[in-house]
């Protein structure tokens, strides 16, 4: 396993880098097709393409279960001449590692065990691998809401979190906004009244998106940049701001956009617009999902071990599989610094990982009487 993330993280993905993701591409193309598995490339944006694999079908109608991953990551080619892959107390360290490759590997050896062991698994695999979730997955989630529409499950290969490996049962729900105030251009020294200033305007409406922000809730209003004005001598006529908020339940994402969407210009001849969408709804622990995650601590427990769940306020492709089916995140790699200079990962916690996914890819899809979130 080690060997393979070596060769697997020795190859730089960064997101919107069309050769390299190709090279990285092929390589787990190979692998995916010597466990017997169709592969197929979905035409991406820019060249950045993404992988579909599938096993061969068998003689009846099976129920699919979908394995997500992504093989960009956040580093830039030549990040490894300033971080090399190493290996240094029982971790190895690498732009990639944690985030997402070491998952990428865990994910190939449980399928090979299942495969060597012979162990039946009631649902058909189907994996998908994309090319921009760095980025947001603007290409790739069409694939991922239809294949996770098709599906009984959906386990994700994100990196587990903090230092005991948690799973994570909750992402919080990203919207991202941006509003735009328009008020009327006049000469700042000859007639300032003349004027009315969108900049003013705009500080106005940024305290009130602030105190939406409610801790308790887990709601986070941010404004994260703001641009506007012409010239200093100008009253400024337009004022842009850009807005991300983060919510821990859909009902919270209805209230803030509904909150933001509502915003009233404070002065006359000021004008409000508000353009944006919650990309990416809440992962919550639905009826169905908790019993997913009850499979999976069953499946902990035959290898006598305790797993612990977690929420997190970061989002995936597991929110965007959620709406559709029962979903668990966090079954990638134990390890730390996920997008920093010390990304690693603990490599013995990997075959244990392996061997939980695999456990869990045997199991039979739980049924819930709540259908939905």
């Amino acid at each position: 396993m080690k060997e393979l993330l070596i060769d697997l993280a020795e190859v730089e993905s960064p997101s919107l880098d069309g050769e390299a993701l190709a090279r990285l591409r092929t390589m787990l193309s190979g692998q995916l097709t010597g466990l017997g598995f169709e592969v197929e490339v979905l035409p991406g944006v820019e060249g950045c393409d993404h992988l579909l694999a599938t096993p061969p079908p068998g003689g009846g109608d099976e129920p699919t279960q979908l394995l997500l991953g992504h093989f960009d990551t956040v580093w830039p080619v030549g990040s490894l001449e300033k971080m090399p892959v190493t290996e240094r107390d029982g971790r190895l360290h690498g732009p990639g590692v944690f985030d997402m490759k070491g998952g990428l590997v865990q994910m190939l050896y449980a399928l090979r065990a299942n495969a060597e062991f012979g162990a039946e698994m009631p649902c058909r695999p189907v994996v998908l691998l994309n090319a921009d979730e760095e980025i947001g997955s603007p290409d790739s989630r069409r694939h991922t809401v239809r294949l996770a529409g098709e599906a009984a499950r959906a386990l994700v290969m994100e990196p587990s979190y903090g230092p005991r490996g948690r799973l994570k049962t909750g992402r919080k729900g990203v919207g991202r906004f941006t509003l735009t105030v328009t008020g009327v251009a006049s000469h700042a020294g000859l007639d300032p009244e003349g004027g009315a200033s969108a900049i003013l305007e705009a500080s106005h409406q940024i305290g009130r998106l602030f105190e939406l922000n409610d801790a308790d809730r887990g709601v986070t209003v941010n404004v994260g940049t703001i641009d506007g004005g012409m010239r200093p001598n100008v009253v400024a006529p337009e004022a842009v701001a850009e807005i991300e908020t983060r919510v821990v339940t859909a009902e919270d994402a209805v209230e803030v956009e509904r909150a933001i969407r509502s915003l009233e210009p404070t002065r006359d001849r000021i004008s409000l617009s508000v353009e944006g969408e919650f990309s990416r709804p809440p992962l919550e622990m639905s009826p169905r999902n908790r019993l997913l995650w009850e499979q999976a601590r069953l499946a902990a427990s035959a290898l006598g071990l305790e797993i612990e769940d977690a929420q997190v306020g970061g989002a995936s492709d597991g929110n965007l599989a959620t709406p559709f089916t029962a979903t668990l995140d966090g079954l990638g790699a134990v390890g730390d610094g996920a997008h920093a200079d010390h990304e690693h990962l603990v490599l013995d916690r990997m075959p244990e990982r392996a061997a939980l996914l695999a456990g869990l890819l045997s199991s039979p899809p739980a049924e819930s009487d709540s259908p939905g979130q």
